[in-house]
């Protein structure tokens, strides 16, 4: 018989959950103040800016699919409607000189979210899956096309254009330097995180995750799936519309790009990637989203390809994200096993690495010899100069492709024989159920 007067296990103190809490939020508002004196090049500062907005995007995003269940492929018109609405507000500002400082815009571009998102969200959301992704298709295209239409409005090609200087100064700046603009993004993605964080923990948050996992269940109950799904389509065009009234001051333009398909696959893109099934998946998704984009777009001309294939790698091998293999180490880690999962790792990184050298070694000679025809035979990898015309550099391509797979094939069973072996010891442990 077990000893009925053994103590029980003391639940964790609430001013020690409530310090972990804050002092979280705090280190993160700390990291942001600081970041700029560490990389203080223009640079860097604007690449964090294009982060944060990037972040706010896919969050946003992210109460749809994620916290919802509800595949969207037109949230980018939350986020161009907020970033025009945002453009024109700044212009009328502008010209009245009205006592409105520039911290206060990306208000206009959330306010314009939410009303496209109450106005196009009750028809949209009455159905969910497959109906609800078509019919999201649909006001995309809709309202894109409209952009080059109704050219008072948007601008046509062009666009419209505004002056963030000419808006009321506060403390003296004029948010003409790009570090006042970071800053300012900075404190907006930290407040627009927290709020979608706290979103989560409420009882809407907790029955958008019921009505994604079943809804029939959740009608059973009491409660109606439609308004439910309503609610946090209004939430995320509200966001949305924060990320493209930032994007709009940032950029000092709006043009129907901000409309387009391939801006709501991106925030498709960051989510995904970065992992749907966990809060902080779309940070991690839009940092590496966007930061391997502007490396991308610098090295090579095809860089969507690559992230088409980073995509499809993601959704075979890693379902849950980054964030999501994070996530499996951090038990690995506590049940003191990460070494010998790091040295499976280690004999699987030469032969991937060999083959995935040689795939993007391929891709690049067919777009030299198709797509990019006049730029020369050379092709500078790695550090060196291959000649793309030479049978010798085909063939190494095609030797890392084959090569590599053979050796990688065998050494990611030895992997997952690692991960087997930790996972049981960790569940020995108590660490895994």
């Amino acid at each position: 018989m077990s000893d009925i007067s053994a103590p029980l296990p003391r639940p964790r103190s609430l001013v020690a959950e409530t310090v972990r809490f804050y002092g979280m939020w705090i280190a993160v508002a700390v990291v942001l103040v600081a970041l700029p004196q560490i990389f203080s090049s223009g640079g860097a500062l604007t690449t964090f800016s294009l982060i944060g907005i990037s972040i706010i995007f896919a969050m946003s995003y992210n109460i749809l699919l994620g916290q919802t269940g509800m595949l969207s492929f037109g949230h980018a018109v939350y986020y161009g409607l907020g970033g025009f609405l945002a453009i024109h507000g700044m212009n009328m500002l502008a010209a009245s000189k009205a006592s409105v400082p520039l911290p206060l815009v990306p208000l206009i571009g959330a306010l314009a979210g939410l009303t496209f998102a109450l106005l196009l969200g009750w028809v949209s959301t009455r159905r969910s899956g497959t109906a609800f992704a078509m019919i999201s298709l649909g006001v995309a295209e809709l309202v894109s096309s409209s952009a080059l239409i109704l050219r008072s409005f948007f601008g046509g090609e062009a666009g419209i254009t505004t002056n963030r200087t000419k808006l009321f100064h506060i403390f003296g700046w004029s948010f003409g330097p790009q570090i006042q603009i970071y800053y300012m993004v900075a404190a907006w993605t930290l407040l627009a995180v927290i709020a979608m964080y706290a979103l989560t923990r409420t009882p809407l948050g907790r029955m958008c995750n019921a009505v994604r996992d079943n809804p029939e269940r959740v009608q059973f109950v009491g409660y109606d799936p439609h308004v439910i799904r309503y609610m946090a389509f209004c939430f995320a065009g509200f966001f949305a519309g924060i990320a493209g009234g930032l994007s709009a001051i940032n950029f000092e333009i709006a043009n129907s790009a901000y409309l387009g398909a391939a801006q709501s696959g991106t925030a498709l893109f960051a989510a995904y990637i970065g992992g749907i099934g966990l809060f902080i998946g779309p940070i991690v998704g839009a940092i590496f989203v966007t930061y391997l984009s502007l490396v991308l777009s610098d090295l090579t001309s095809v860089w969507q390809l690559y992230f088409g294939l980073i995509f499809i790698s993601v959704v075979v091998f890693a379902p849950g994200g980054i964030a999501g293999l994070l996530m499996k180490h951090r038990l690995v880690v506590r049940a003191g096993m990460l070494l010998s999962v790091l040295k499976a790792y280690l004999v699987a990184l030469v032969p991937t690495a060999a083959m995935l050298a040689g795939l993007v070694l391929a891709i690049e000679i067919i777009v030299r010899h198709t797509v990019n025809a006049t730029g020369g035979p050379n092709i500078n990898m790695f550090g060196m100069s291959l000649n793309s015309a030479s049978p010798t550099v085909w063939l190494l391509s095609v030797g890392l492709v084959l090569a590599g797979y053979a050796i990688a094939h065998r050494t990611w069973a030895y992997v997952a024989h690692a991960w087997d072996h930790a996972a049981t010891i960790a569940r020995e442990k108590g660490y895994l159920a």
